[in-house]
């Protein structure tokens, strides 16, 4: 007895569609995977084929680009995203700059080079503020204490706002200070301690002045 074909092709899908045909085919992770590595091979063949040198080309590329990404995070560091605002320089507990200074120079001692940094900065602060170069306000930034310091100490305007950022940079940006980052900012310290304030010398000048005038 012959089977007209379409009989014989319906009788045949639904023989092969039993489970016992089928217990040893990959599951649906399996065929996922096996369809992605399917299109990767495709994409990688298609890019060997439009790359001059084929496939050596091709891996040279991928090389390079992998080595350009590697020096730009080397040269920037890891994203980190940016606070909304720029927090303030001290705590709810005020402390006096040589206190500051000599947590910074135990810090320093241990190589904790970003407490040592930041205690530092705010050792360098507080103490414009004890010689009233800085009103002592609370909620200050290090950046607004550099442009208010630099109006009164002028010569160290740029130093004070490099250290402002590398303040920023150490407590806001995720950046790790060094041992030479720490040193800048102590030798900028040492220099305010020892430097005169615009203002006084100009008041100084001024009442010369005027005492040579009352004379002659």
């Amino acid at each position: 007895m012959t089977i007209a074909r379409d009989p014989a092709r319906e009788a045949a899908r639904r023989e092969l569609s039993k489970r016992m045909y089928h217990e040893n085919d990959p599951g649906l992770f399996q065929r996922a995977l096996n369809a992605f590595w399917d299109w990767l091979d495709r994409m990688l063949g298609s890019a060997a084929s439009a790359t001059p040198g084929g496939t050596v080309g091709l891996i040279v590329v991928v090389l390079f680009v992998v080595a350009v990404l590697a020096a730009l995070w080397w040269r920037l560091g890891t994203p980190r995203r940016q606070p909304a605002s720029a927090a303030v320089l001290f705590d709810d507990r005020p402390r006096s700059a040589a206190e500051h200074r000599a947590a910074a120079e135990a810090h320093a001692a241990q190589s904790h080079w970003n407490q040592a940094l930041q205690e530092r900065m705010r050792a360098i602060v507080r103490s414009l503020e004890e010689r009233t170069l800085l009103d002592a306000r609370p909620g200050r930034t290090a950046d607004e204490a550099a442009a208010e310091a630099g109006r009164a100490l002028p010569a160290h305007i740029d130093r004070l706002r490099a250290a402002a950022r590398e303040f920023d940079d150490v407590t806001y940006g995720g950046r790790r200070a060094t041992e030479q980052s720490y040193d800048r900012i102590a030798e900028l310290d040492r220099d305010l301690e020892r430097t005169r304030p615009a203002l006084a010398h100009s008041t100084t000048s001024t009442a010369h002045n005027t005492r040579q005038g009352a004379v002659e």
